[in-house]
């Protein structure tokens, strides 16, 4: 076996599959061996995520619109308008989200030279210090999440996750 692969046991959705395959002959419960272990795997990625937030003053929320920003690249700003498709909230709980990291110096908003109605909101320099820090320490806790798989499986299993979840991405855009 490699490193990569310690030898191969039983998992708690193996024992789950297994009583409910003895309880219910009637059901095919197959599904339960994918979806349940990505059910399991995102409770151990949501709580990575908190862990990486935490450590820099972030909330999962702030996170989100502090990284809309960053990957917009320099000048890190973007309208309220390009930020709500970015998180997928309402106008009015972006306003209140641009509204407190404003407060707390992560954020400030100016005028559109574009469109004297319109405002921009740009990443200060201690937004994307504090942002740039959560998402190292954030990486670094997903690499540990996927120390098991080498990097031909990573990539396989992101090509299966992939195509498992398009129909659903376009479904979710559609609707926006």
């Amino acid at each position: 076996m490699t490193p990569q692969h310690p030898e191969r046991t039983e998992d708690e959705v193996d024992r789950l599959v297994a009583a409910w395959r003895q309880e219910r002959l009637d059901l095919d419960v197959e599904p339960l061996q994918v979806l349940s272990r990505v059910s399991r795997l995102a409770r151990h990625l949501d709580r990575a995520r908190r862990a990486a937030f935490a450590e820099h003053d972030l909330e999962n929320w702030e996170f989100d619109v502090l990284t809309a920003l960053r990957r917009a690249g320099s000048p890190y700003e973007l309208s309220p308008g390009a930020l709500l498709r970015a998180t997928l909230v309402t106008s009015g709980t972006m306003t209140n989200r641009i509204d407190r990291l404003a407060a707390a110096g992560l954020v400030r908003r100016r005028p559109d030279p574009e469109d004297r109605r319109g405002v921009l909101v740009s990443l200060t320099e201690a937004g994307r210090k504090r942002v740039d820090g959560a998402f190292s320490d954030l990486l670094r806790r997903e690499r540990e999440l996927l120390a098991g798989l080498g990097q031909h499986e990573q990539q396989t299993l992101a090509s299966l996750l992939r195509t498992l979840l398009i129909p659903f991405d376009a479904t979710d855009n559609g609707a926006h």
